[in-house]
C-alpha cells in the first residue's frame, strides 16, 4: 500500500515538512516539522505547524508518529508543539545519543540533560520496520551528514532527510560533528539501490537558476542526473568533492538555536528562576 502525502514548504529555511497517511480518517505521520524562529527577536511562531494541524483535522487523521530524520541544524523542530495538540510519538534514530553528547558539552547544558535519547518517545534501531496505521514503513539508517541520520521508507516513497537534494543541487554537507563523507556516499548508494521508480522526498530545496521549488524526485532521476553522486561517480571522487565544497560553506544561520532545541525533541530549554527560557551562544567555539 502506498501512502497519501501532503507536503508543506517553509520558504525561510527552505525546509519541506511531509504529512503521510494511510487514508482519510486513518493514521498519519509528520516528518520533519518546522517551528519558525526569528534570530533577530528570539521569537518563535507556529504558522507552518498550524497549517499541518489544520490538514490533520480536515482529513480526520490520528497523528501516530512525529518523525525526525535527524537533529537539524537549519530549523527548529515543531515536534513538541504538534504533540501537545494532537498527540503522537516523537521518534528519531538511536544514534541521537552521539549528537547529544557532543552538543551537551558545547552548550554546557544543565547536568540533568540526559544524553541517551530519552527526550524522544521512541528511538528507531537501524533499518527497523514499523507501521503507520496500515502503511508498512522502515527507518533506514543513513549516516554521513550526521552520525544519527535516518530516512523513512513508506510504501513506494522514501523521505531522505539531509542526504540527497534535488539532482541539480546535489548532496548534504558532512562537516558537522560526526559527519563523514565516506559514510554519506554509502548511505546514498543504499537509497539509490532501491527500485528506480521509488519516489524520493527531499527535506530541503535550494533551487538554482530561478527554478521553481521542487522536493520530489525518483531514484532513476538521481542516478542519472545528481550533480554530486550520479552513477559513475566513485566514492573517492565524491569524498574529495564534498570536502572541498564543505570547506567553503558558512554555518547555517540557525545552527546554534536549532540544535539546542532539536536534541530536546523540539522542546524549548527549561525555564530559569525568572520564568524565562534562554538559548546559549558559545563564542569562538565553532
Amino acid at each position: 500500500m502506498n501512502p497519501h502525502i501532503h507536503s508543506f514548504f517553509d520558504t525561510v529555511t527552505c525546509t519541506a515538512t511531509h504529512l503521510v497517511y494511510d487514508h482519510v480518517g486513518g493514521h498519519a505521520a509528520v516528518i520533519d516539522p518546522v517551528l519558525e524562529y526569528d534570530p533577530k527577536s528570539g521569537r518563535t511562531k507556529t504558522t507552518l505547524a498550524d497549517e499541518v494541524l489544520s490538514v490533520i483535522k480536515t482529513l480526520q487523521l490520528q497523528l501516530q508518529w512525529i518523525l525526525e530524520t535527524h537533529a537539524h541544524a537549519d530549523h527548529l523542530s515543531a515536534a513538541h508543539y504538534l504533540q501537545e495538540r494532537v498527540g503522537g510519538k516523537i521518534a528519531i534514530g538511536t544514534h541521537i545519543n552521539q549528537v547529544q553528547n557532543v552538543f551537551k558539552k558545547l552548550f554546557h547544558l544543565e547536568p540533568e540533560f540526559a544524553v541517551n535519547g530519552s527526550q524522544f518517545d521512541y528511538l528507531f534501531s537501524d533499518d527497523e520496520a514499523f507501521l503507520i496505521g496500515t502503511l508498512q514503513a522502515k527507518a533506514l539508517y543513513v549516516p554521513g551528514h550526521t552520525p544519527a541520520d535516518l530516512a523513512y521508507q513508506i510504501g513506494d516513497a522514501v523521505f531522505v532527510g539531509d542526504t540527497l537534494f534535488m539532482p541539480d543541487v546535489g548532496t548534504a554537507r558532512c562537516d558537522f560533528p560526526g559527519g563523514d563523507a565516506h559514510q554519506l556516499f554509502r548511505s546514498i548508494r543504499k537509497i539509490l539501490e532501491l527500485p528506480q521508480e521509488t519516489r524520493l522526498f527531499m527535506c530541503h530545496d535550494y533551487p538554482p537558476n530561478g527554478r521553481s521549488v521542487n522536493f520530489v524526485t525518483t531514484v532513476e532521476e538521481q542516478r542519472r542526473h545528481n550533480i554530486h553522486v550520479r552513477d559513475g561517480v566513485t566514492e573517492d571522487e565524491f569524498v574529495i568533492m564534498r570536502k572541498n565544497r564543505d570547506a567553503g560553506l558558512e554555518m547555517p544561520v540557525l545552527i546554534l538555536p536549532a540544535v539546542q532545541v532539536n536534541i530536546r525533541a523540539g522542546e524549548l530549554p527549561p525555564a530559569e528562576e525568572n520564568g524565562m527560557r534562554y538559548l546559549k551562544i558559545p563564542l569562538n567555539a565553532i
